[in-house]
């Protein structure tokens, strides 16, 4: 084994200019594969983080007015959602992981000591960031059930509400504001990516708190819904939306009176996009390498037209065709493993820099982020470029093992 090694590294350094070339052909393949594939997977994180990290099978419920006459009905006729539409759901559509009620008041004056701020309050109950599941509390805690139950005078502040009444980095957690004039304490702080950061300049508070704050009596002006996992999220919000139409007498062609937003229908749109650009980088990457391999191919025959006196002597002296194959194949996996390895290196390396970069500037690509790169997929790459490069090489090592000992001897 050594002394083939040995042989294939002095056959290697004869040829230096062939081999170099041959190498670099797979080198810029394999290079070229992993940084398409870092830049695609950076595109889907900037594209995934503009959505907030919000989870991808929530359901809005929303309602406008009438379009259509429908049972004595006419049209224009607005269609108010309430605390008993949520139990109606929750009885008659199977499963419903978690439902929600959301209200808001936008404009909302809130104060704390002599600063001033105007911003959306939000009233919910506990089971909505059981929904909202990837906002993150940075501070504090979220809303919980007994919040709901004693009607307590406490809300969570987007981190741009922090900023603006307390400063930047302050921890306002058991601090009290005034909203519209009510006290209420802050007991947590969260930082909702969502609708590009807007969705932190929010306030929330408890939905009964808010309805005696507010108002609000019984109406709902939002339902979020979240279906049991492996359900069609589809068929889920087509049966949601037909038993609101059957309850407030609204005519099943009207698509403005009872209206839905399902994320399951973005995500499903960015996942066949991002499938398509997948397809197109490995074509591209796998035609790069391809020609890789028909240069590994066609400089082993040349090897084989070259050696050709240097086999005959070979085989006269002894050697298998077994020998002649295996020397053969060995030089061309040797040629592509190291030179993919070298591939795979340089464009991790290329990528991580990348990625370092942009965290340390602090640049915020609008569909660009965390450009990386799976260490499976670039390790079947490279196994694939071998055995490809084995198989590129198996022909003409074929073709020479075929060679006869007198002809070998009166080549050229």
């Amino acid at each position: 084994m050594l002394d083939g090694l040995q042989e294939i590294l002095f056959t290697l350094r004869q040829n230096k200019l062939r081999t170099l070339l041959t190498a670099f052909g797979v080198f810029w393949g394999i290079f070229m594969l992993i940084l398409m594939l870092g830049a695609g997977r950076g595109m889907q994180n900037g594209v995934y983080d503009g959505f907030g990290g919000e989870v991808m099978d929530f359901i809005i419920v929303y309602t406008g007015a009438t379009s259509v006459a429908y049972n004595g009905m006419g049209l224009g006729r607005y269609v108010q959602l309430n605390q008993e539409d949520i139990q109606a759901i929750k009885q008659q559509i199977p499963n419903v992981r978690f439902i929600a009620s959301e209200n808001q008041t936008n404009g909302a004056t809130i104060t704390y000591e002599k600063k001033i701020g105007n911003f959306a309050v939000h009233g919910i109950p506990d089971d909505y960031f059981k929904i909202k599941e990837s906002v993150p509390f940075n501070l504090g805690r979220k809303i919980n059930p007994f919040d709901q139950q004693d009607n307590r005078k406490i809300c969570e502040l987007g981190s741009a509400v922090v900023e603006k009444l307390f400063g930047k980095d302050f921890d306002p957690v058991g601090k009290e504001v005034r909203v519209n004039g009510v006290v209420l304490k802050v007991v947590g702080v969260f930082h909702d990516k969502a609708n590009r950061g807007r969705d932190s300049e929010r306030i929330y508070i408890p939905d009964t708190t808010y309805r005696k704050v507010f108002g609000s009596g019984n109406t709902v002006q939002t339902i979020w819904l979240r279906p049991t996992q492996g359900v069609d999220g589809f068929a889920f919000e087509k049966k949601v939306i037909e038993l609101l139409q059957r309850r407030h007498t609204v005519s099943p062609e009207d698509k403005r009176a009872v209206r839905s937003f399902n994320m399951a229908e973005p995500a499903k749109m960015v996942k066949g996009l991002f499938l398509g650009i997948n397809a197109i980088i490995w074509f591209v990457g796998l035609g790069t390498l391809a020609a890789g391999i028909v240069g590994i191919s066609n400089i082993m025959i040349i090897t084989v037209k070259e050696r050709t006196r240097e086999i005959g002597i070979r085989k006269a002296l002894g050697a298998t065709p077994k020998n002649i194959v295996g020397t053969l194949l060995m030089e061309s996996i040797l040629v592509t493993s190291i030179a993919g390895y070298m591939g795979m290196v340089l464009g991790v390396a290329l990528l991580e820099l990348v990625a370092f970069g942009l965290r340390s500037s602090g640049a915020k690509l609008e569909f660009f982020q965390n450009p990386e790169v799976d260490f499976q997929v670039a390790i079947t790459a490279i196994i694939l470029l071998v055995v490809v490069g084995a198989l590129a090489g198996l022909v003409p090592a074929l073709k020479a093992a075929r060679i006869m000992p007198i002809e070998a001897m009166r080549a050229d």
